[in-house]
């Protein structure tokens, strides 16, 4: 957030219980808050530049960020409790989306559902003992042609079979 003279003023992006974002972070929002004409086209960008450094959004980060970016706190978590890949609980080091849509549904979404249940222990929303996996639906993934499809972080797979799990996750350690 800038200040009456016009800098940038990284004390006024401390929340009330003590959050801080990181000197980094703070840069790279700043960043991004210059490719906007508004500062609020910049709110996704900010979360998920919180989102890389912890693995999720804590509390604290939303009036942060609502501060670094001179808007309302409010309108902040409007955009972080909407958006479908910001996370404001702690998540797994690796988090399992799985598609829902009516074309991973009509191409094995079932099967593949109950198998990675079983294999993970998890149901949707939890996260495996070993904190490794954290499994949660999605409505697209956008890769209606290769359903059913999951991502894990940023890697889409699909079509994927329930024999195909164990191979897959193995790579993610």
């Amino acid at each position: 957030m800038t200040n009456d003279t016009g800098t940038f003023d990284p004390s006024q992006t401390i929340a009330s219980d003590g959050f801080r974002i990181h000197p980094d972070d703070l840069a790279a929002i700043e960043h991004e808050c210059g490719h906007f004409e508004q500062p609020q086209a910049a709110c996704i960008e900010a979360l998920k530049i919180v989102q890389r450094r912890h693995g999720w959004v804590p509390d604290g980060a939303i009036p942060a960020i609502a501060s670094a970016l001179g808007i309302a706190t409010a309108s902040v978590e409007g955009v972080a409790t909407f958006y479908s890949l910001i996370f404001r609980q702690p998540v797994g080091r690796h988090v399992i989306l799985l598609c829902d849509s009516s074309s991973c549904f009509l191409t094995g979404y079932d099967a593949l559902r109950e198998a990675l249940v079983e294999q993970l222990g998890i149901g949707y929303g939890e996260t495996s003992a070993d904190g490794r996996f954290t499994l949660l639906p999605v409505c697209c993934l956008g890769a209606c042609d290769r359903g059913p499809a999951m991502m894990i972080g940023e890697d889409t797979y699909g079509p994927v079979a329930p024999e195909d799990l164990s191979g897959l996750l193995e790579a993610y350690s």
